[in-house]
């Protein structure tokens, strides 16, 4: 995308295929979230300390799976900043995202009775700065938006492309694993939007914003100039001739 085309039109971004694309983004940040932050509630039911038990780490990794959307405004940034989304499109994205992830999250605190929502991810831990939880949160982030660059958007890459949610699951759970004790491992910035707002602390949000953001844009910038071939004009003699309907 060139010049105008980075920003986008309103005309574009509410076309019926773009806006069912919203629609299935909102559905899969609600359910996203609702089995990442459902999961975490239950273990909590289930055990004394589930923010600082191994196991309770491990059962929210395994439901931190990806689907085939977006459903993180740190992906839809770091598209957005590769040329594959448009400016204004990845607002209404963004707009979708929040609202899946704060619809679930107020969702389970009305079908668990009230129960807390748990916010232990979305703050780094005790002796863990905020300046290396952002940088924890870029690492990880980065991880995240390579991945779906070099198995989702890169069509150079031929077949890999039909095992990206695999990919992009499995580098979520081995990231939340890494980072959880740390930084929380978020990545994303709507799964802890929700939290915060359900349970009104925002308290170190920031650290959810700018790691992820920071991260998924460097992901996009460099995969995007580095590693995606941009094919060049055809010349005038293998251009199609158009077959005039006179």
């Amino acid at each position: 995308m060139a010049g105008l085309d980075i920003i986008g039109s309103f005309e574009d971004s509410f076309k019926l295929v773009t806006l069912k694309a919203y629609l299935a983004e909102f559905i899969s940040s609600l359910l996203f979230v609702f089995a990442g932050v459902g999961s975490a509630i239950a273990f909590g039911k289930l055990t004394e300390n589930a923010a600082l038990d191994a196991s309770g780490l491990v059962a929210v990794s395994i439901a931190a799976n990806h689907s085939g959307g977006h459903v993180n405004p740190a992906v839809t940034f770091g598209l957005v900043v590769g040329g594959k989304v448009t400016i204004i499109t990845g607002v209404f994205y963004w707009i979708a995202q929040l609202l899946g992830s704060t619809v679930a999250c107020f969702l389970l605190k009305f079908v668990t009775g009230g129960l807390a929502i748990p916010i232990h991810r979305h703050n780094v831990a005790a002796g863990v700065g905020t300046a290396q939880g952002v940088v924890m949160e870029i690492i990880i982030t980065f991880a995240l938006v390579y991945t779906v660059y070099a198995t989702a958007i890169d069509s150079n890459n031929g077949t890999l492309g039909t095992i990206a949610p695999l990919a992009i699951g499995l580098i979520v759970g081995a990231n939340i694993l890494a980072a959880g004790p740390f930084s929380g491992g978020s990545m994303n910035p709507a799964r802890s939007f929700g939290p915060a707002l359900a349970v009104g602390d925002f308290s170190g949000h920031w650290v959810y914003w700018v790691g992820p953001l920071v991260g998924g844009g460097l992901a996009g910038v460099i995969y995007s100039n580095a590693f995606i071939e941009s094919k060049p004009e055809p010349t005038e003699s293998e251009r199609v001739p158009l077959i005039s309907s006179a």
